[in-house]
């Protein structure tokens, strides 16, 4: 099954503020962009998406993500994350009807596509799934297969409020890069110690990070 994915992203402006004690207003905007950059580069590596849709109204990361071969869909209705990924996901599905889709968070910058792969074809096999992150209380990817609504019910503890809206939580190990967003310093060395990519590691090397080589 081939996927297309949603990755939604605020302003960078607003982006990663609990990041606040790793790095300063300054570096924040470009960090989430280096995030999102890795995100998206990976996931369009995959062999199971065929396309990626960046959900944002900001025009530098509408920019740079269409780039690298995103398709840019508007932050619509602006009635928060759950309506802009319904919207994005009806946006989709009026071209290609029997669309699988999947929301992806954007701040993934470990992801690995042969491990996002292992995660959508177990996603195929459920009417809707997700994968909760790396604390265990939120969710990192949720998917619904063609014929299905996608539900999006992200926010505070996400993963009990996907399992209580019916979709199966996928229980794979080995997929660690999928699991692991960075909201947090402890996040971001979390996500260091994987392996980012190119972006995020030019980014946080401007930055002075406990526990890191050199600091």
């Amino acid at each position: 099954m081939q996927w297309t994915l949603l990755v939604p992203l605020k302003a960078l402006a607003r982006a990663k503020s609990r990041l606040a004690d790793t790095a300063g207003d300054g570096l924040r905007p470009g960090l989430a962009l280096a995030f999102a950059q890795d995100t998206v580069a990976a996931a369009l590596a995959c062999a199971a998406v065929r396309s990626v849709a960046v959900v944002t109204d900001d025009s530098l990361a509408g920019r740079e993500l269409a780039a690298l071969g995103a398709r840019i869909v508007p932050d619509e209705p602006e009635g928060g994350l759950n309506a802009a990924l319904a919207h994005a996901a009806s946006v989709v599905r009026s071209r290609s009807p029997e669309s699988a889709v999947a929301a992806l968070n954007a701040d993934l910058p470990a992801l690995r596509p042969l491990e996002l792969a292992r995660v959508l074809d177990a996603a195929a096999e459920f009417p809707r799934s997700f994968l909760p992150d790396a604390a265990a209380i939120g969710t990192t990817l949720l998917a619904a297969v063609p014929g299905r609504e996608l539900l999006p019910a992200f926010g505070t503890a996400s993963r009990a409020r996907h399992r209580a809206s019916g979709a199966v939580e996928l229980g794979l190990d080995a997929v660690d890069s999928v699991r692991q967003d960075v909201d947090t310093g402890d996040d971001l060395r979390a996500a260091l110690a994987l392996g980012v990519g190119p972006r995020t590691a030019a980014a946080a090397a401007r930055l002075l990070i406990p526990g890191q080589p050199g600091c």
